[in-house]
């Protein structure tokens, strides 16, 4: 555990890497997992982050994609679903769904990872 960040300090590791990234901003987190994802500007709309995806609205273009074959096109842009406010960085439940019940556990093994896509980076800490 000596090596394992604290989220606090996964936030303020991720601060500064946003810094150095003009296009993105940290848009969500979840406390439990020690989770941040940093993700570009395109995604905040209105004064909210759309960074979850609609999966219905997905489906239903990638099935025009190919029935089109290639013809209609679509991005990320047009299947993304508002961030929940609770998932949102900076919000009291720090990402936690209140709907669901909290376990607190101790876990001695722990691995830390940085993923990054092709709209976003995500840095989290991944219980084994």
């Amino acid at each position: 555990m000596k090596n394992v960040p604290w989220h606090d300090e996964v936030v303020g590791f991720c601060e500064q890497l946003a810094e150095g990234l003009p296009d993105y901003e940290i848009a969500s987190e979840h406390e439990h997992s020690n989770c941040i994802l940093l993700a570009h500007k395109k995604f905040y709309k209105d004064g909210n982050w759309w960074t979850w995806i609609d999966f219905e609205r997905f489906h239903f273009l990638m099935q025009q994609f190919v029935d089109s074959k290639g013809d209609i096109t679509f991005s990320s842009l047009d299947y993304m679903a508002q961030t929940p406010d609770w998932a949102v960085f900076g919000a009291k439940e720090r990402g936690f769904d209140p709907v669901e019940t909290r376990w607190h556990r101790n876990s001695k093994k722990r691995h830390f990872r940085v993923l990054v896509g092709f709209d976003a980076v995500l840095i989290f800490e991944r219980m084994s």
